[in-house]
């Protein structure tokens, strides 16, 4: 196996570019190897982990990081089944620094030689975004058109849309190439805002690549299957398909992916109007959990997607089969919340229309589902006018006489108005620095504190981001990296001094996985096994469960979390603990206590809980190296 990781050096100002091996166990993988250079380069770092092609499933994910746009702090972001094709390029990191002076498309091919060949080749944007597909589809249509003759072997592209100019939280899509087309299953490193640094920051629209290195890859199944039978008494085989029954298929409740097992198993946890659901009583949320989503919005996604067995894998060979489609429409749980019954949309056919926009312009879906529905929470309450957002409507949120289909439909095309406002900056819109700047300014200007309605993580003095769609203390903690699965997520209750511990250790075992590239899907048995299998090959567990713990303690070194700036917040987290009580049936002497805290003093239960979530965290993850 290798011992060293090789990076490729690119300069998008000059084109100029050079390789340079980091030895093991220096560095172990992309997250700790980018993180060093981000601090020395201030890059966006693109690689694979050290399993990139072996026979581990899962192992193949394509891994971004950097200095995120709309977070303002480092930040991980990764794409399934991308690094398959990238690892024939025989490296494991492309590191951009410098800015093309014109919008460009970078071309990576390593084809039969020993040098990979680079080439910028640039772009006009509109033109392209304007064609075709549209958007971020048609430069990743694009960027394989004009390459696709240069390759021996497998290849594909990376591509973002026009929200990478309009906004800091653009993300980046890529699909696996069929017949030289990208099919419809777009995977994507949404989260981070990355799309708008590869073209903000550094003048690239898309990346195309692949090759045709074939390296020492792990492939010894016997091998691997000794592991597993020595640790779970089951091969590898038998191993992930147990682990990864959710993603697929779980006959407990006849459904499956992330959309189908959460929307089964939500009930009266279910998030819905803005968080509004979250102050209604239990038989309300089990109600609209029930007419809403069960007896349509769910039993739309079983009978048109499930029963039909319409999914595929991300492009890596793969038993899980999450990409849940029906036709070009690929069904995820969180952007189909976010925009979905976060705004008021609960039929399958609005929820695509909105959902495909998004995706068509280049966002991060779930930041933009959040926002989405609190401009339509201020257009609903009055606060915005729909002159003031650029758009002709207000949103149809009246639970009385709710039409399922008709008003899920109407909320779905103003959400469409307003991502072209977005994009537009029509009205008083204007996301290029991200929403809390826009929000203090219109508490500047107008008088209005808009922000109290918006639900966010809060990070430096303009970083930002929506949070995963659970209703849990855990997705608004003070993590130095939130918006992905550094944290506890769990709905059961924990003191807020042991949820920052139970964050902390959530991060490792996260960053475990993501050093190793290695999808979390897996980790039914990638928290346990990638470990031993470093032991196995490299002779380095320890040395690389230390290089995690101190990545982690690095990171958080840089943690900037803001205590929580809305109202919204704090709301999100007394109700939780309301509803742990009278719903859970929960009798624990401190949550009683937390109760009763919030019930007379809200802002200061809630400025101590967050803090003793803070401190949870920070003991958890100081550096010991």
């Amino acid at each position: 196996m290798e011992s060293s990781q090789k990076v490729l050096f690119v300069d998008a100002a000059s084109g100029f570019y050079r390789m340079k091996r980091y030895p093991i166990p220096d560095y172990f993988g992309p997250i700790d190897l980018g993180l060093h250079l981000s601090g020395k380069y201030m890059s966006l770092n693109i690689g694979t982990g050290l399993f990139a092609g072996s026979i581990l499933p899962g192992s193949n994910r394509l891994m971004f990081n950097g200095f995120s746009p709309s977070w303002r702090g480092f930040y991980i972001s990764s794409m399934g089944g991308a690094g398959l094709v990238f690892d024939n390029l025989g490296i494991n990191m492309v590191s951009i620094v410098g800015k093309s002076a014109l919008p460009s498309i970078l071309y990576l091919n390593r084809n039969h030689g020993e040098e990979v060949e680079v080439e910028l080749r640039p772009v006009d944007l509109h033109e392209v975004w304007g064609a075709g597909r549209g958007g971020a589809y048609a430069m990743m249509d694009e960027a394989l058109q004009l390459f696709a003759p240069r390759y021996s072997g497998e290849y594909r592209a990376l591509a973002v849309g026009p929200a990478a100019l309009a906004t800091d939280y653009a993300g980046i899509v890529s699909a696996p190439v069929k017949d030289g087309k990208a099919t419809h299953v777009d995977t994507w490193a949404g989260r981070g805002g990355f799309g708008s640094k590869l073209l903000a920051e550094h003048g690239i629209a898309a990346i195309v690549y692949g090759g045709t290195v074939v390296d020492e890859d792990f492939r010894d199944r016997t091998v691997a299957d000794g592991w597993f039978q020595e640790k779970y008494k089951q091969k590898l085989a038998v191993k992930d398909f147990e682990a990864t029954t959710k993603y697929r298929f779980d006959p407990k409740f006849q459904t499956g992916g992330t959309l189908g097992v959460n929307y089964a198993t939500v009930g009266g946890r279910i998030i819905a109007f803005n968080y509004r659901s979250n102050e209604w009583n239990e038989e309300q949320r089990l109600d609209l959990h029930r007419r809403f989503v069960v007896d349509h919005y769910l039993k739309q996604f079983n009978e048109e997607t499930i029963a039909t067995k319409s999914q595929f894998t991300c492009g890596e060979p793969c038993t899980a089969l999450c990409k849940k489609t029906r036709g070009e429409f690929k069904k995820d749980y969180e952007p189909y919340q976010t925009m979905g019954p976060l705004c008021g949309i609960f039929d399958q056919r609005a929820a695509e229309l909105l959902n495909r926009a998004s995706d068509a312009a280049g966002f991060d879906a779930i930041s933009h589902g959040g926002l989405l529905a609190w401009l339509m929470d201020c257009l609903d309450s009055g606060e915005l006018s729909p002159d003031d957002l650029g758009v002709s409507s207000k949103p149809h949120w009246d639970m009385a006489g709710f039409d399922v289909v008709a008003d899920s439909m109407h909320n779905a095309r103003l959400g469409l108005e307003l991502t072209e406002s977005i994009l537009q900056r029509r009205g008083l819109l204007n996301l290029e620095e991200g929403p809390r700047k826009w929000g203090r300014a219109m508490k500047r200007t107008r008088g209005i504190r808009i922000l109290d309605r918006f639900v966010y993580n809060a990070h430096g003095r303009k970083g930002w981001m929506v949070p995963n769609q659970y209703w849990t203390p855990g997705v608004l903690a003070p993590m130095a990296i939130m918006g992905k699965y550094y944290m506890h997520y769990g709905t059961d209750f924990l003191p807020p001094r042991k949820l920052g511990q139970a964050c902390a250790q959530r991060f490792k075992k996260e960053l475990l996985l993501d050093n190793a590239g290695l999808c979390r899907f897996h980790r039914g048995w990638g928290e346990d096994m990638i470990p031993e299998a470093i032991e196995a090959l490299y002779g380095k567990k320890q040395a690389y469960l230390d290089s995690v713990a101190v990545a982690a303690s690095r990171i958080n070194s840089r943690n900037a979390g803001v205590y929580w700036e809305s109202r919204r917040n704090i709301d999100f987290v007394r109700t939780f603990l309301e509803r742990a009580k009278s719903a859970d049936g929960n009798s624990d002497a401190e949550l009683a206590r937390w109760l009763e805290a919030f019930n007379q003093n809200p802002d200061a239960a809630a400025l101590d809980f967050w803090f003793e979530l803070r401190k949870g965290i920070d003991e958890s993850l100081r550096d010991f190296f």
